[in-house]
């Protein structure tokens, strides 16, 4: 009985794929090898990325903060006796480390999904819109990551080979040999003796050449202007106004964390320069290399984010129906 039912099966099984057209049969090996394929990537995709990607990432994080402290040796430059330019009293920053770092990691995250999602085909699903906004933005936010660890690494490499006293050097270091010298003698070497300051403040104060918050603020604000220009304005949007005063306010958060350098005493003028030039370098190798000018497909291909049935509307709205082939 048992067999009778198999060969019944069997014979059902040849009969379908007798009577099912050839075209049926080779779409569904197509559509299993795709699937097939699919798998594979993302299984690959996955290896190369928490297995390398991102041990690398945090072993240059780590670098990063080993030097930063002081724990990985630096140079310190020589200063030059009773130096007015590095004579300024220190009174804050008014824009803090804590601010420059949440900024350039928070509002570019947040421009890039809005827009994304506010560009999006309203035709389709908020799924299908989430899902294919959180793409766009996980890839264009890791170009922006891998830039930026560019640009903060090449700062602090710069640092520490340079090691230039800031404008407020002798009031957070205050050297020992500085008390001793004469004139305006030239002084090698020295420690700080400050006991107003904390380690980090005195090991920062040789650290100026050139300023981490032009560079980071710039590389940030620059890219959301042009992120904006490329992806957001257009003169045919009922709005032309809301992308330019975007634009103006991320040139703002630049000159604001750039030029308070200079008027904190923080930075020398020369300082503020370079860091810009190193914010302007990085910004045009991550968009123009890393985002490719944020060129993105076009509404019309949008297919991974698409369910079958809207696939087959779209299709039939604006590629037309397809002819059977003969075989």
């Amino acid at each position: 009985m048992v067999h009778e039912n198999t060969l019944f099966r069997a014979s059902v099984e040849g009969i379908k794929r007798i009577t099912m057209p050839r075209s049926s049969v080779q779409r569904r090996d197509h559509e299993s090898q795709i699937v097939t394929q699919k798998n594979w990537s993302n299984l690959h995709w996955l290896w190369w990325t928490f297995g390398v990607d991102v041990p690398l990432f945090l072993i240059v994080t780590i670098l990063v903060g080993l030097f930063e402290f002081g724990v990985i040796p630096h140079y310190k430059s020589g200063f030059y006796c009773n130096d007015p330019a590095l004579s300024f009293p220190f009174k804050g920053d008014t824009v803090k480390m804590e601010v420059i770092m949440s900024t350039i990691i928070l509002l570019p995250f947040a421009l890039v999904f809005i827009t994304e999602l506010v560009l999006f085909d309203a035709t389709y699903s908020i799924r299908a819109k989430f899902d294919f906004t959180s793409k766009i933005t996980f890839k264009i936010f890791r170009n922006y990551l891998c830039g930026l660890i560019f640009n903060l690494g090449i700062v602090e490499v710069m640092k520490g080979i340079t090691g230039n006293p800031r404008p407020t050097f002798f009031a957070i270091c205050e050297p020992d040999t500085a008390k001793t010298c004469n004139g305006s003698e030239y002084v090698n070497t020295f420690e700080c003796t400050s006991t107003r300051f904390s380690s980090w403040y005195q090991s920062d104060s040789y650290h100026s050449f050139p300023s981490g918050h032009t560079s980071l603020s710039l590389y940030c604000g620059f890219f959301m202007a042009w992120y904006l220009q490329r992806r957001a304005f257009d003169w045919r949007h009922r709005t032309v106004l809301v992308v330019p005063l975007l634009q103006l306010l991320c040139l703002t958060y630049v000159a604001v964390c750039s030029l308070t350098r200079i008027t904190d005493h923080r930075h020398h003028w020369w300082d503020v320069l370079t860091g810009a030039v190193v914010g302007v370098v990085t910004m045009l190798y991550t968009v123009l290399a890393l985002c490719n000018n944020f060129k993105t497909k076009s509404k019309y291909t949008q297919d991974t984010c698409m369910t079958d049935s809207q696939h087959t509307v779209r299709t039939l709205v604006f590629d037309g129906p397809h002819q059977m082939a003969v075989s």
